[in-house]
């Protein structure tokens, strides 16, 4: 396999605006197979973003990548993990669910069911996995007892022992002290370098958990306090995610910039990608750098109404993406996309 130098040319959005990025590199096997079949339609595009990702990071700048639906039930972290660990994404933005079901799928692997048949069951089939404490994912199925309750009663002695020591941190923060302390290591059921968590809590990277409360673990939480075993306060809320962003922003938008990977739609990849125009029009910091890369994997379709839908270019007129910033839009299935584009960051 001989070393591959190629010039890419890219045509950023309807703006037709082109950057050349040149590569030399020895391809391995998968992104060898991206370099000689991806050449059309969406394979063309997803090459296309992840030499943009390449070329951002290549050229100093850093990278968010915000997780929505269930990638971690989709085991994304067999790629993600080595992402955080070769420095190749600087933050996270996810859903309380991509953060807690990297853990229970960690900690309870053997318990997951899969149904492939998933399309076709009767509604009494679905009360039947409910019966058996089976919460369905697609084709994926999380154990409760084994996966949300094995993490309910180590975080809960967290929760607790700040509540009565009157302390408060973010909901990814008692995640990191649990996995740090060693607690669920008694139950692991995968490799641990398959846990994108593992390899975040001990690299401390920061994580966005916008809407933490409609997780399980959230809705838990709420339960406490509704019980008032639990003060609402030990729990840092969104408005101090948003706070947290901003000031990693403003400490790390310098040079190259900060790429916006968005995995998805929903509130994982609204709530970050706010953070510039509420610095420039609310805290009117007019020198504060656009996103400087954006990138969605998504198979919504472009519609009126539908941000998720919503061609990149439309981010403009937010506030949110420069005329120049380099935009791809991957019009696909993440599970399939995402993976594929680490492997070629990753060159595998």
């Amino acid at each position: 396999m001989g070393y591959l130098e190629k010039t890419f040319m890219s045509l950023c959005g309807k703006n037709n605006l082109k950057f050349n990025y040149t590569y030399t590199m020895k391809r391995n096997t998968i992104s060898q197979f991206i370099e000689e079949h991806f050449l059309h339609f969406n394979a063309a595009a997803l090459k296309d973003a992840a030499v943009g990702y390449e070329k951002h990071l290549a050229e100093g700048g850093k990278m968010m990548i915000t997780l929505a639906g269930a990638m971690s039930t989709g085991e994304l972290g067999k790629s993600l993990a080595e992402m955080i660990r070769q420095d190749k994404v600087q933050i996270i933005s996810c859903t309380g669910a991509n953060l807690e079901e990297d853990l229970m799928n960690l900690v309870a692997h053997s318990h997951y069911k899969r149904v492939p048949n998933y399309r076709d069951l009767t509604p009494q089939e679905e009360w039947n996995l409910l019966e058996k404490g089976l919460n369905r994912v697609t084709d994926t199925c999380i154990p409760e007892e084994e996966a949300f309750r094995r993490l309910q009663k180590h975080i809960y002695k967290l929760w607790k022992d700040a509540d009565d020591k009157g302390e408060r941190y973010l909901p990814h923060e008692y995640m990191y002290k649990m996995i740090l302390s060693g607690v669920l290591e008694q139950y692991y059921e995968i490799d641990r370098k398959n846990s994108w968590m593992i390899a975040a809590a001990e690299k401390n990277l920061p994580i966005i958990v916008p809407g933490w409360e409609d997780s399980t673990m959230g809705n838990i939480f709420a339960s406490y306090c509704i019980k008032g075993d639990l003060k609402p306060s030990t729990m840092k809320s969104g408005i101090e995610y948003m706070t947290t962003l901003a000031d990693w922003y403003i400490k790390n938008s310098g040079g190259k910039g900060v790429g916006f990977f968005q995995v998805g739609g929903g509130i994982a990849g609204d709530f970050p990608i706010c953070v510039v125009p509420m610095l420039y029009q609310d805290m009117e910091m007019h020198d504060i750098p656009f996103w400087s890369y954006f990138c969605q994997i998504s198979d919504s379709t472009t519609s009126y109404g539908s941000y998720s839908g919503a061609v990149p270019n439309e981010k403009i007129t937010w506030g949110k993406l420069d005329i120049n910033t380099p935009k791809f839009i991957v019009e696909s299935d993440a599970t399939i996309v995402a993976p594929l584009i680490f492997a070629w960051i990753l060159n595998w």
